[in-house]
């Protein structure tokens, strides 16, 4: 992973753990986008109808790195211009649990639109809540973030497995957008009936391009209104004939955008998602000791046995200033100071941070 690190140059000038606000660019992407962009200058429309055409290659590596057929995806924009288009087709006669404080883009949308919702509060017990109110029977739809983004709290895949199987008619909408890109996943295998994400965070594919994944089982679920000419793909004689998730692409895909999704994905492939994930969860145990040996953690992150490598830790702005001072990247979020690290980042900066954090 140190010779990775040098494909990043924000890295020669700061500790940077934010990658849950962005993702940094790679010299190796930023290259590729230039020669994307000499060749739009010199070709001009040529050049992006063949563009346009190669979006059907982004499909299909988008298809290889979650494990999903290729006609299951949609490229959106970010995901929640995705989660708004697909909520304008579902009944609002649902029933959605929400977890409080989830992502505004998440919880949002289903608020604004008047679904009949329940919450639950996010703690150590998160799934046992979870399948407490889904036992009921009230429930129609169960919506979260795989990751929260305030203070980390991943959610167990197993458990969500397990639930769609106790609850096959659950329809249940994860946002991916803290998770993808941290560890290999299986969609067709998974719980999940639609996972949605934005890839400018741990896919470090830049702004402007994320994907819904979609279940065949529960696209009849919805009732789409969106459409354009990008449903047909420009070709206006397959108006009566759309696939589900082209209801979703209803105008241009940007090809810079998207052409940088496939090349991340390639990149994130060659590196080998199993080492990301090895290196991801050192840092995690790691930096959970050593904030946590500080009394920096809430008690419900130190009782989970998995967490992912986000971290909220106790800290007024004052604290934050100093991190800051001491060229450590991170955010004010909630109540606390967000840190957050990818692969790129070190167990020795864990170590600085926790100096700065203890003087």
């Amino acid at each position: 992973m140190q010779n990775l690190r040098k494909k990043f140059p924000v890295l020669n000038q700061c500790i940077y753990a934010n990658t849950a606000a962005t993702g940094l660019l790679s010299e190796d992407l930023m290259e590729w986008r230039q020669e994307h962009d000499l060749d739009y200058l010199i070709g001009g429309s040529a050049m992006k109808q063949k563009s346009f055409e190669r979006m059907g290659d982004v499909r299909s590596s988008v298809a290889n790195f979650f494990s999903c057929n290729p006609q299951n995806i949609a490229l959106v924009p970010n995901f929640t211009l995705g989660l708004n288009m697909l909520l304008e087709g579902l009944s609002k006669k649902m029933n959605v649990l929400l977890l409080e404080n989830d992502y505004p883009s998440l919880n949002w949308p289903f608020e604004t639109r008047d679904f009949q919702r329940e919450y639950i509060g996010i703690d150590e017990c998160l799934e046992e809540t979870i399948h407490a109110k889904v036992k009921t029977g009230k429930i129609d739809v169960l919506a979260l973030s795989l990751v929260q983004w305030v203070n980390g709290i991943k959610i167990d895949l197993d458990f969500i497995k397990k639930l769609k199987n106790e609850f096959p008619n659950l329809l249940i909408i994860a946002d991916g957008t803290q998770f993808c890109g941290t560890q290999k996943f299986n969609f067709q295998d998974s719980g999940i009936d639609v996972l949605g994400a934005s890839a400018y965070k741990w896919l470090l594919a830049g702004y402007g391009n994320g994907f819904l994944l979609v279940k065949d089982e529960v696209m009849e679920r919805f009732d789409l209104k969106f459409i354009g000419n990008g449903s047909v793909d420009r070709d206006i004689s397959k108006k009566e004939d759309i696939p589900f998730c082209k209801y979703l692409e209803p105008g241009h895909l940007d090809s810079l955008n998207f052409g940088s999704l496939q090349f991340s994905l390639n990149f994130l492939d060659t590196i080998g998602l199993n080492h990301i994930t090895a290196q991801l969860e050192k840092l995690s145990i790691k930096a959970k000791e050593e904030f946590g040996s500080l009394g920096l953690l809430e008690e419900k992150i130190m009782r989970r046995p998995d967490h992912s490598t986000i971290f909220n830790i106790k800290g007024d702005e004052q604290l934050f200033n100093k991190l800051a001072q001491e060229n450590v990247v991170g955010v004010l979020r909630g109540n606390g100071i967000r840190l957050s690290f990818h692969f790129y980042n070190t167990e020795n900066e864990i170590d600085i941070i926790t100096d700065i954090l203890k003087s």
